[in-house]
């Protein structure tokens, strides 16, 4: 039965052993606990140290945890590209120092779990019975090496004693005795070195080494590629702030110079540029739910790996409690062998805790990354509901204004049709109507849309200079249709002359117009051409004539010879009587005539549209001129009822007219008309 004092050296050995085990691992400082290596037997290897946690991941999986945490962190590029705003820029440089402590402490677990692998069996080749044969042999020799050095070294111990209370002639031979004991020492060592390394190869330790380094290596060789791992490591923290502020710098302020650029785009007004912030934020919050969903995949691949680590802590501790239950029934003799497993067992639950403390920290980093996320989420949504609520009002507005000024262009549409009754100047008020209201309502949508006023203005500007330059004709022709409308303008089925060209007007566009081609000046025989004349000849100097609106008549001149001998004054009166009574049938409408002319011209200049008659003497006779008025419709007849009634004057004058007489003055008859 063990003693009390037994049980209770027992007790106090494993509550120090597992307070030890936790402080260390509480305070990553690295201790080797020391253990009684028991003197080995020749039939078995020694016992090791301490054991090795169970590895919670291999190599691959190690690598593929790196990769993912790397693409994870490279998501701070596309946070970067769409953080335009003041506050987007705070939340940024928050998840990058997040980000950059995540990786840190992914890179430390990688390390810790490097160190957990054990040796890959596949690595290795299989081991034969020749190659267990000669690790047997190598323990026998080391187990015999080992214990003549006990045997040794228990000799010089003797002789130091000996030496000590030996007298002075009895000293020399005692120390060359001590000389030589420690010749065999260092020969027994230099053997003991050379099993253990033969027992390394033979046990395939070099491969392990050395898959076990090409893995801390491209590790190494990640971290060296992201320089966030060195800024965030507490180790280089003070080496690293200068540079890693100056790093930083240019990213802020080119983060500055965008959250600037958005500023001024902010106080623009355009719907256009309203929609495209719409569209923007859409794309924005988009982006943040892409990267809240690469760190929710990165946090479950962590949890996954710390809840296999919390796993073998507990069944650690499980054991931990079931050799302290057995402690209590132990006698003195395997106390030292629970001693073995208490060691072993605090070195695993080190070796755990250097991974379990990484993984938790991460966690709660990961969450306050998250938590930032939603915030920007949340943030970016208010911005967007705002954006698309300023872009329906806008809209709205456009809306109301353009039913407004389609309203006011039906009013006036109306107000024509119903008070103007000259369908000229009616045509000319719904023509103005047209235009005005279409150059209204793309000047509206066109400030609508305009992203600033005096970018539109500009725009404006130059496209009225190259519109100017470039339609240069069309232009002046169109202004002048603006003239030829006037209040004594042209319209369809007026007489115009143009040049040398008479004719009515068929057709009067807004740049050119069209006329039916007379055959002369006084005629109404359309030739069948068609001419056409820009707008813009109103400017020119020839310019054009036409007829008075509701004026259609005109003055012909006809000159006659009047005999010798004669009574003139008579001849003058006659003539003047038979123009009046050629005229008698149109009278009226000449008369008609010239009061329009009055009224349209507001001038009392002309008086009645009456023939005249006047007298021209010269040494050759007398001629006597006619000129009287011609309704145009009806120039022909008048014409021919005008030289009839004349020619019978002057055939009267003569007392012994005959035939011959009559056609020697009708030769003298000259007509010329105006």
């Amino acid at each position: 039965m063990p003693s009390p004092c037994s049980n209770l050296l027992a007790r106090a050995l494993l509550g120090l052993l597992f307070i030890g085990a936790c402080a260390s691992a509480a305070t990553d400082t690295p201790a080797a606990p020391r253990a009684a290596q028991p003197v080995p037997q020749p039939a078995s290897p020694p016992a090791p140290s301490a054991a090795t946690a169970t590895a919670p991941m291999d190599g691959s999986q190690v690598i593929d945890m790196l990769d993912r945490t790397v693409d994870w962190y490279r998501t701070l590029a596309t946070q970067q590209q769409f953080s335009t705003e003041p506050s987007d820029l705070l939340i940024l440089n928050e998840n990058r120092q997040i980000a950059a402590q995540v990786t840190a402490l992914a890179f430390d677990v990688a390390r810790a779990a490097a160190a957990l692998i054990p040796p890959d069996a596949s690595a290795a080749p299989e081991p034969d019975a020749a190659a267990g044969a000669s690790a047997q042999n190598l323990a026998q020799l080391q187990a015999k090496i080992d214990a003549q050095l006990k045997s040794v070294q228990g000799e010089i111990d003797a002789s130091r004693k000996k030496l000590a209370g030996a007298p002075a002639k009895a000293k020399q031979p005692i120390e060359a005795k001590i000389a030589e004991l420690q010749g065999e020492i260092d020969l027994l060592n230099t053997k003991k070195g050379i099993i253990l390394s033969m027992a390394g190869v033979v046990n395939g330790g070099g491969s392990n080494g050395t898959a076990t380094s090409a893995l801390r290596a491209q590790i190494d060789a990640m971290a060296t590629a992201m320089p966030s791992i060195a800024e965030s490591s507490p180790a280089a923290a003070a080496g690293h702030s200068t540079a890693s502020s100056s790093a930083h710098a240019p990213a802020a302020g080119s983060n500055l110079q965008v959250a600037a650029a958005s500023g001024s785009a902010g106080s623009r007004f355009g719907i256009w540029d309203l929609a495209a912030n719409v569209f923007k934020l859409s794309e924005k919050m988009s982006g943040i739910d892409t990267v809240d969903r690469s760190t929710a995949a990165l946090e479950d691949t962590y949890a996954q790996l710390r809840a296999r680590v919390v796993a073998q802590m507990r069944a650690m501790s499980a054991q931990g409690d079931a050799l302290m239950a057995q402690a209590d029934a132990a006698d003195s003799g395997t106390l030292a062998g629970m001693r073995t497993q208490l060691d072993a067992l605090a070195g695993q639950f080190k070796q755990a805790s250097s991974l379990l403390i990484p993984l938790s920290r991460q966690t709660t980093l990961l969450r306050q990354y998250r938590h930032n996320l939603k915030n920007w989420h949340d943030a970016v949504e208010a911005q967007s509901r705002d954006a698309f609520r300023a872009l329906g009002v806008r809209l709205g507005i456009l809306l109301a204004i353009l039913a407004v000024v389609f309203a006011l262009a039906e009013a006036w549409h109306r107000a024509v049709l119903k008070y103007v009754v000259d369908t000229r100047r009616r045509y000319q008020l719904l023509l103005l109507r047209k235009i005005a209201l279409w150059s209204l309502v793309v000047l509206i949508i066109g400030f609508t849309f305009a992203s600033e006023l005096s970018s539109i203005v500009t725009f404006a500007g130059l496209i009225t200079a190259g519109l100017a330059v470039a339609m240069q004709s069309v232009l002046v022709s169109i202004v002048g249709y603006f003239f030829l409308i006037g209040k004594y303008g042209l319209r369809v089925g007026d007489r115009v002359k143009i040049g040398e060209v008479n004719g009515e007007i068929i057709e009067l566009g807004m740049v050119r117009m069209y006329l039916m081609e007379f055959a002369g000046q006084n005629s109404a025989s359309p030739t069948g051409r068609v001419a056409a004349f820009p707008n813009s000849v109103v400017f020119q100097v020839a310019g054009l004539f036409k007829q008075i609106p509701g004026v259609n008549f005109a003055w012909h001149d006809i000159t006659l010879g009047v005999p010798a001998g004669v009574d003139y004054s008579t001849v003058k009166e006659k003539l003047l009587a038979a123009a009046t009574d050629a005229l008698a049938d149109f009278r009226e409408e000449i008369q008609r005539q010239t009061q329009e002319l009055r009224r349209t011209t507001m001038s009392s200049a002309g008086g009645d549209a009456l023939p005249t008659v006047q007298l021209s003497y010269s040494l050759k006779g007398v001629d006597a001129h006619v000129r009287y008025p011609v309704h145009l419709p009806h120039a022909a007849e008048i014409d021919e009822r005008m030289s009839k009634a004349l020619l019978q004057v002057v055939s009267g004058l003569t007392p012994d007219a005959s035939p011959g007489a009559a056609a020697e003055d009708q030769s003298g008859v000259a007509a010329s008309r105006r």
